[in-house]
């Protein structure tokens, strides 16, 4: 988005100070990260520490050829890094509270699921630790920090975190997966096309109206999108279409075998968005 005089217009959207905390956990702020110039012109996000802590896994994938093969090694890797099927190893104790099927799968699907549910608020939870964005909608708007919606979001992560085996961790893992099979993928793409069905086209925050079709929002901090404009149209009246970048994809459909199947779906990271209404 450039004016006349060759200057980029991005610029001057700025994400409200609401819409983010001054520390994360990687390379870039949540200042950049939300911003529109980043939309248009992404680079790479990184978790702190995770190439290096699991860089073994990457140089195995990059021996496979097949995306099923890396998926297998991916979930057989994160079995045994995490225990997920010896917990007894990770401190798992019978006698004790201990949801020990809370894993980064049941989040993704309890997700699908529920955006606005338990595991939802766990994986909105993440996103703001990891990139700095706070969520602006979990059941109701969130206006403030000590709002009763931003509350209700604190005690669902909270209660969806608790006593389960570094599940944060095991979302680290996710991303990073999902950004490197993405651009296996997708090669040298820097967007996909993705589309979003809504009832009400006012749901989100208006930031700027650019014509009858085109507006900037703000978006969730975590928000499912599809590829499938028909599938979008499923899930409301009005359908939004927007150049998501790779690098806010935080998995999607097709990425692990029972992950959010026939759903079509991608989880992207939010902030400032250029929409187009479609529909």
């Amino acid at each position: 988005m450039t004016s006349p005089s060759g200057k980029d217009e991005t610029s001057r959207y700025v994400l409200p100070k609401i819409a983010r905390i001054p520390i994360n956990r990687c390379n870039l702020s949540a200042d950049i990260i939300g911003s529109l110039t980043f939309q248009e012109h992404p680079t790479n996000i990184h978790i702190d520490g995770v190439d290096s802590l699991y860089k073994e896994l990457f140089q195995r994938l990059d021996l496979l050829r097949s995306k099923e093969e890396r998926s297998q090694l991916f979930l057989d890797y994160v079995d045994v890094m995490f225990s997920l099927n010896n917990l007894e190893i990770a401190g798992y104790n019978a006698d004790k509270k201990h949801r020990k099927k809370a894993t980064f799968l049941k989040m993704a699907r309890g997700w699908s699921f529920d955006p606005d549910g338990r595991e939802a608020a766990v994986l909105k939870g993440w996103a703001q630790s990891r990139f700095g964005l706070v969520p602006r909608f979990h059941i109701s708007r969130i206006e403030t920090p000590d709002c009763e919606a931003y509350l209700k979001y604190q005690e669902m992560r909270s209660a969806g975190i608790y006593n389960t085996n570094a599940v944060d961790g095991q979302l680290d893992l996710l991303f990073s997966f999902s950004q490197y099979e993405l651009k296996r993928r997708y090669k040298d793409k820097t967007h996909i096309t993705l589309y979003r069905g809504v009832n009400n086209i006012n749901q989100y925050e208006l930031i700027d109206k650019t014509d009858k079709r085109e507006r900037v929002i703000l978006l969730n901090n975590l928000n499912s999108f599809t590829d499938n404009k028909d599938r979008a149209e499923e899930f409301g009246d009005y359908i939004l279409q927007a150049d998501i970048p790779i690098t806010k994809i935080i998995f999607f459909h097709n990425l692990l075998p029972t992950m959010l199947n026939g759903e079509s779906e991608y989880v992207a990271l939010g902030g400032l968005c250029k929409v187009k209404q479609i529909w």
